[in-house]
């Protein structure tokens, strides 16, 4: 069994609190616009990290990070990208692939609007955990955490940081 913590859109930014809640992680998934690898060095001194560049990150974040990271949790199939869309409205850079190939869980971020949903036509749990940093729009920063044992996925949770 995984304990995830699942984050995004830092812009750079990370405090007590999202430390915290990565220390009772397994692992930690960031899915991108992480501002500065200060950012994933805190994440990664704590514990195993899996994340992605998105359209904010430099060319140091983006040597670092992969622009898609799709790997196995378990018995899971997982696939991160930043700008990936949601059900019914998938990024067309992405879209054929993820038709012809679908994970058990899409993870995206991009839009800073935390949002959990199924696309009962891929038989996928599409995640975005919103926005974890203090730059953008949104009014509440956010995270998911869940489980994944084997092929089941439980336990998710909302943590709003504000």
């Amino acid at each position: 069994m995984k304990k995830i913590l699942l984050l995004s859109d830092t812009h750079s930014h990370i405090d007590d609190r999202i430390i915290h809640y990565a220390g009772e992680a397994d692992e930690i998934w960031h899915a991108g616009d992480i501002g500065d690898l200060a950012v994933t060095d805190k994440l990664e001194a704590l514990k195993p990290l899996k994340a992605v560049y998105g359209n904010i990150d430099n060319a140091t974040i983006r040597k670092e990070f992969p622009l898609n990271n799709r790997f196995m949790c378990e018995e899971v199939d997982v696939w991160i990208t930043h700008i990936g869309g949601y059900p019914g409205r998938y990024s067309p850079a992405i879209r054929e692939n993820i038709r012809q190939n679908p994970p058990k869980i899409f993870i995206s971020g991009h839009s800073h609007i935390l949002k959990v949903m199924n696309d009962k036509n891929l038989n996928l749990l599409h995640m975005n955990p919103g926005a974890a940093g203090k730059q953008g729009f949104h009014k509440k920063r956010t995270m998911l955490r869940f489980k994944i044992d084997g092929k089941a996925i439980s336990d998710l949770e909302v943590i709003e940081l504000e």
